[in-house]
């Protein structure tokens, strides 16, 4: 391997640009590709998944005295980037109730959150409007449709959320020479983030993730597998049925799907700390699930 060099060559605001020079022939783009793949869709961020806006029962009403529509609120929202790392959504509120711009700033926010385009405006009110509006911040990674966390609160709207802090990454490979040869590589990185991290951090965060995944091939820690607890025979017919037979809620029901509790032998078998690694699944539903198992005359004690 030929030792190399990263340099950051350039800077501006959320913008950045990297030298890594001279890698082997080749190289450039192995490196290129996988950095651009990780630092695009495997980068931690957080982004407002849900919002209740007093006044407004769907995202597609009008608000009196906001120039915007709802959903251009909405809209105006998912542009909002906030730094958060911790693992649970925090709650924030927003309320205003003095003529003109209203922005990120204005948002109330906890202590472990921090935003990072506290300029941009997320709405205009006229004389004597008011805006007053409850959202819920989650730390995520990737994309995640509105579609995958169904709500059943009336007037609460669940937002897309994009949670990678990278906005654009893009690279070239060039030739370079090293003394009298020139078939080396010279990789140029330019990467633009929204400001809750800088592009040299995220290309060290990136890196830390394709490392985590090499090392497991050079080095592999052995995976643990639970044991299935085979409840069929005491439990009859009833164990085979799916969390949907039993009368749960749709919402109740795709969340144990997702989580792999899609039969009742599965669910019954479940610890409380497995469910509760289940998006929105909290103590309410599993009160629900309780019932719904109970009149099948299963026990359900997690």
């Amino acid at each position: 391997m030929t030792l190399f060099e990263i340099k950051e060559e350039e800077k501006k605001g959320n913008w950045a640009r990297f030298i890594i020079s001279p890698l082997d022939q080749g190289f450039g783009n192995t490196l290129g590709i996988s950095l651009r793949r990780v630092l695009l869709g495997s980068l931690s961020g957080a982004a407002i998944t849900k919002v209740s806006v007093a006044g407004v029962k769907h995202q597609f009403s009008t608000l009196k005295g906001m120039k915007e529509d709802v959903l251009d609120f909405l809209l105006n929202l998912k542009r909002a980037r906030f730094s958060y790392q911790g693992e649970k959504p925090v709650k924030l509120t927003l309320s205003a109730k003095t003529a003109g711009e209203v922005k990120v700033s204005d948002i109330k926010l906890p202590a472990t959150v921090k935003a990072a385009n506290g300029d941009m405006v997320l709405a205009n009110l006229a004389k004597g409007g008011k805006l007053e509006a409850e959202m819920e911040l989650s730390s995520g990674v990737g994309y995640e449709a509105a579609e995958d966390r169904p709500t059943e609160t009336i007037g609460e709207i669940s937002l897309d959320a994009v949670f990678s802090p990278v906005l654009r990454v893009s690279y070239k490979v060039e030739e370079t020479r090293v003394g009298r040869l020139t078939n080396y590589d010279k990789l140029t990185m330019e990467i633009t983030t929204d400001g809750t991290i800088t592009p040299k951090e995220a290309l060290l965060e990136g890196s830390k993730i394709l490392t985590s995944y090499l090392t497991q091939i050079i080095s592999p820690k052995k995976v643990e597998k639970k044991e299935e607890v085979v409840l069929g025979s005491t439990m009859g017919a009833v164990g085979k049925l799916s969390v949907e037979e039993i009368g749960l809620p749709t919402r109740v029901a795709n969340s144990l799907y997702k989580g792999g509790f899609d039969t009742v032998e599965k669910l019954v078998a479940a610890t409380k700390e497995d469910l509760a690694k289940i998006r929105n699944l909290g103590e309410k539903s599993l009160k629900i699930i309780k019932v719904a198992l109970a009149e099948k005359g299963v026990e359900f004690n997690a």
